[in-house]
């Protein structure tokens, strides 16, 4: 193509080469062939391809409209002897690399065809083609000048009219076929709605209804209806392919079931439809771009519903599974549309096929839905006749018949709900959704997942407890029990049941929660409740600025001594003495609680002033002094108050508690019956305590807690019988610290019982490696202190057992001590554990005897094998008695079976005493202090020497 092509009135020219026409082919290509300037201009002037005789020629064309275009410039030849009559063939819309982000939807492609000579050429009727009749006489060579609408043509070609006439009508025959499928299709879907009702129906139907108007539409027809308007064309393209896309989405949404109310998936495919909704406005304003977000969203929906479709078809989901091989092809399909959008895939039946795929998944899903709908059709119809009869047999009973129509969504209840709820007949008659007016806020999330969990899992029982609002706006408890009913699909078809009026039951319950925040004794508000009654006072502080908070702790003194000498029911009765008198003086406004035994916590928001707290507190100090008769006698009581005020922004509840409990604590260290503020300068005090229970922890972890221990001698041959482990705390930077320090916060914080196994495991092993080393014909033993909470703790007997069988101890030899006021505390419990623990292979010594308040007649049944005799009955105090008790309780041991170790053993007069009066062993500093396990191993084998 070497011609040139002179620029006039803003045009210029092009190189042209004639394209030779055959007379024996039926359609000639000529889409890379015709020249396109993609400048608009309002004339032309062409030279001519050079005709036979060599000679090149220039003609003008004009736009038909003297009006701005594009053109387009080609050359046919016709080297036979015969005149040739062709059909030139543009193509309104080609699916074939039409784009996708801004696809090409059609457009009128070909205004008019000028020719260089001959005749000119000739419009043609057709409702989706630019079609002009072009005649070439024998031997001729023709420049074509093409005035074009637009600068893009997708497709030009050159036709034999009969071989065109063909093609359309097969196309026209293949394509009403595929029309008249998806339109039967779409009917079809439609009546089954109506007749059977359920959600599917309605989503697949509007699928169908989708996919007709987009062929209707891109088949031409159209055109044919509406007339040949292409910028309408345009638009009523993008709205089918919008709406294909918002079909699809609401079809996987309700075929998927996910409007149970799962409110994620529900936020998702809301958004999501009001994005594609919004592209219908998009489209006023540019068809193009709201067809190429249509196609991307389409592509989303496809992909992520496929991996949904996957997910839930491994989690064993039938209707998950049916859609897999529909939704698989629907990917195919739409790899098949982008390959040939782009280009990829040219050829004439790519669009036609895709067409008709589009038709076929359509169809596939159809089929799906209807196997779905019916598969279960007459089971759930003669079920319905079963659930009649059941619920004639219900209704006699007096039961609320409960019944869920899962696919149609309908809940029917018994008329006796709505009575008993004086709501009208049909009020909860209806969806589930409907239901969630009337539950209890509260109860929405658990009805709500109770019903999904039915769906999902499609067995098991429906036993939930929820409150229905009556007329006059009170909730009534109702529970639901219920059973899911399956089809043969394995989907659940009906979920029927019994509802049961339980509001006495519950009101019961509420009473027993009542209780637990509730002391049993006084009815005063507990702990937990005072607590809570706090941080609601802080919080009320802090958003209005008034009734800033007081916090006042009252522990009754002496009051155990109390319960001891005249027994628990004068002490309930103190309590509740006090609890009607501190009563008394409270204001509205103000709280009284009892947090502990014999400890009231007031809460005061009433008074501001710090005179007035003052004055309250000692007329509660006041009024508590006085007598309080039980029977003949009369009780005094005092107590200690400490007082806390709150006054830091960033205080809580618990520092203020804690603030009120250290002044409580420097009252009862300054002798009791007082009342003190706390100030700053108080919690150093308090603080030693907390960083030594820090330290504690840390200790434990690192292990700074070392094991001693004391010799126990063998009084009759003056031999070590055994030892008694005792913990001791080497601290890093305070050096040895005493167990008086620190094992009172360990019982206090709990820590206690991890220290203790610390130490029966470390003493079991030492003992272990000490009866293997040393050979005696009594093993040596080790006595172990037990603290009342590792006893309270259920865990001690699997503790003990897990020790003993590590390192297998000759039995009796590994002795767990306890005081007697401890096993004393709950004798019941203690005697089952000591029996317990007695059976396991552990030795059991009652220590500190004669220091508590037992019953001798507990103390026969207790399985101890030693008593360990307190040192204050052991030394020697000036006291004539003392030999006489000393003398009875080791008497009293031996008649009970038992051994006795003496305590305190600091002469040799001690100890011969203790011989003679009968004792067998002897503790004290006379035979060696608390010691290393080194040391002790080293006077083991001193002796194991001498003896040997």
């Amino acid at each position: 193509m070497v011609c040139t092509l002179i620029a006039l009135s803003g045009a210029r020219a092009f190189a042209l080469e004639a394209v030779v026409v055959p007379q024996d082919v039926d359609a000639l290509d000529l889409t890379n062939v015709i020249d396109i300037y993609t400048q608009q201009a309002s004339s032309v002037q062409v030279s001519t391809a050079p005709g036979t005789d060599g000679i090149v020629r220039r003609i003008e064309v004009r736009s038909t409209d003297d009006k701005a275009s594009y053109w387009g410039v080609f050359a046919l030849s016709n080297p036979g002897d015969e005149q040739l009559d062709r059909l030139l063939v543009a193509p309104n819309y080609k699916m074939v690399n039409a784009g996708v982000l801004r696809p090409d939807l059609g457009a009128q492609r070909i205004t008019s065809v000028t020719p260089s000579q001959g005749i000119p050429p000739e419009r043609e009727e057709s409702a989706e083609a630019d079609v002009f009749r072009i005649t070439l006489d024998p031997g001729a060579v023709v420049t074509f000048v093409a005035e074009m609408h637009t600068q893009k043509l997708p497709e030009l070609r050159l036709w034999k009219p009969e071989a065109y006439k063909d093609s359309i009508n097969a196309y026209s025959l293949y394509r009403g076929i595929v029309l008249g499928i998806a339109g039967l299709l779409a009917l079809f879907l439609t009546i089954l709605f109506v007749v059977k009702g359920t959600v599917l129906f309605p989503a697949t139907a509007a699928m169908a209804w989708a996919v007709m108007a987009y062929l209707f539409i891109d088949f031409g027809f159209w055109n044919l209806v509406f007339g040949r308007t292409f910028m309408q064309v345009q638009l009523y393209r993008s709205f089918a392919e919008i709406s294909l896309t918002a079909a699809l989405l609401v079809f996987l949404y309700a075929y998927l079931n996910l409007n149970r109310w799962n409110i994620h998936y529900s936020h998702l495919a809301l958004s999501t439809l009001v994005i594609g909704v919004g592209l219908f406005g998009l489209a006023f304003w540019d068809p193009t771009i709201a067809a190429g977000f249509s196609r991307i969203l389409f592509s989303v929906i496809a992909f992520a519903g496929f991996a949904l479709i996957i997910l839930l078809a491994f989690q064993g989901y039938e209707r998950a599974i049916m859609l897999v091989p529909t939704w698989f092809l629907l990917l195919v399909w739409m790899l098949g549309a982008w390959a040939t959008s782009v280009g990829a895939l040219n050829n004439d039946l790519a669009q036609p096929a895709l067409s008709g795929g589009l038709v076929l998944i359509v169809l596939l899903i159809g089929f799906t839905v209807m196997q779905h709908a019916f598969a279960g059709g007459s089971l759930n119809d003669g079920m319905v006749t079963d659930m009649e009869r059941k619920s004639l047999a219900l209704t006699g009973s007096g039961d609320i018949i409960w019944d869920w129509d899962v696919d149609r969504d309908r809940i029917y209840t018994s008329p006796e709900l709505k009575e008993t709820l004086g709501l009208h007949p049909q009020a909860l008659d209806g969806p589930a959704r409907e239901w969630l007016d009337y539950l209890h806020p509260q109860d929405r999330d658990l009805f709500r997942g109770t019903l999904d969990a039915v769906i999902d899992q499609r067995r098991g029982k429906v036993n939930q407890i929820f409150r229905l609002r009556g007329l006059d706006g009170h909730y009534r408890w109702f529970r639901l029990r219920g059973r899911p009913v399956v089809g043969s699909d394995g989907e659940v078809v009906r979920c029927v049941g019994t509802l049961f009026d339980v509001t006495s039951q519950k009101m019961a319950e509420e009473r027993l929660m009542h209780d637990a925040v509730h002391d049993n004794l006084t009815g005063l508000p507990n702990r937990e409740l005072f607590m809570d009654r706090v941080n609601a006072a802080i919080a009320r502080y802090r958003a209005e600025g008034t009734g800033c908070p007081t916090l006042v702790l009252l522990d009754l003194d002496r009051f155990k001594q109390v319960n001891d000498s005249i027994g628990q029911a004068a002490g309930d009765s103190m309590l509740l003495t006090a609890a009607r008198r501190l009563s008394r003086q409270m204001k509205p406004q103000d709280s009284l609680a009892r947090i502990t035994a014999d400890t009231f916590a007031i809460l005061i928001v009433s008074e501001q002033e710090a005179e007035s707290i003052a004055a309250f507190c000692e007329e509660v100090r006041t009024i508590l002094r006085t007598p309080v008769k039980f029977g003949e006698r009369e009780v005094f009581l005092t107590a200690s108050i400490g007082t806390a005020i709150f006054e830091g922004e960033n205080e809580r509840a618990a520092d203020l508690m804690r603030d009120a409990e250290i002044a409580l604590n420097h009252a009862k260290r300054l002798g009791g019956d007082r009342v003190e503020v706390f100030r700053p300068t108080l919690r150093p005090i308090a603080q030693n305590t907390l960083a030594l229970d820090n330290d504690l922890r840390t200790a434990l972890q690192k292990d700074q807690i070392k094991v001693f221990f004391q010799p126990i001698i063998r009084l009759s041959d003056k031999s070590i019988a055994g030892f008694e482990a005792l913990a001791r705390w080497e601290h890093p930077s305070k050096g040895l610290i005493s167990p008086a320090d620190f094992i009172p916060i360990a019982e206090e914080t709990g820590l206690i019982n991890e220290l203790g196994l610390t130490i029966l495991d470390r003493a079991a092993v030492q003992l272990a490696q000490w009866q293997r080393q040393f050979k005696h014909s009594v093993p040596l033993f080790v006595s172990v202190n037990i603290s009342s909470r590792q006893l309270l703790k259920h865990d001690l007997i699997n503790d003990v057992k897990a020790v003993l069988s590590r390192t297998a101890l000759t039995p009796g030899s590994l002795k767990l001590e306890l005081t007697e006021s401890l096993v004393m505390q709950n004798p019941e419990f203690s005697v089952r554990v000591l029996e317990r623990l007695r059976g396991l292979g552990a030795g059991l010594s009652l220590d500190d005897f004669g220091t508590g308040y037992s019953s001798l007649s507990y103390l026969q049944r207790f399985q101890f094998d030693t008593i360990k005799i307190d040192q204050s009955f052991v030394q020697p105090n000036g006291n004539s008695a003392r030999p006489v008790i000393l003398r009875s309780i080791i008497a009293l041991g031996h008649d009970l079976g038992m051994e006795v170790v003496a305590e305190g053993a600091e002469t040799e007069s001690d100890s011969l005493e203790l011989y003679q009066m009968g004792c067998e062993y002897a503790q004290g500093y006379l035979y060696g202090q608390p010691m290393t396990a080194a040391d002790a191993g080293k006077l083991l084998t001193e002796q194991h020497r001498h003896t040997a």
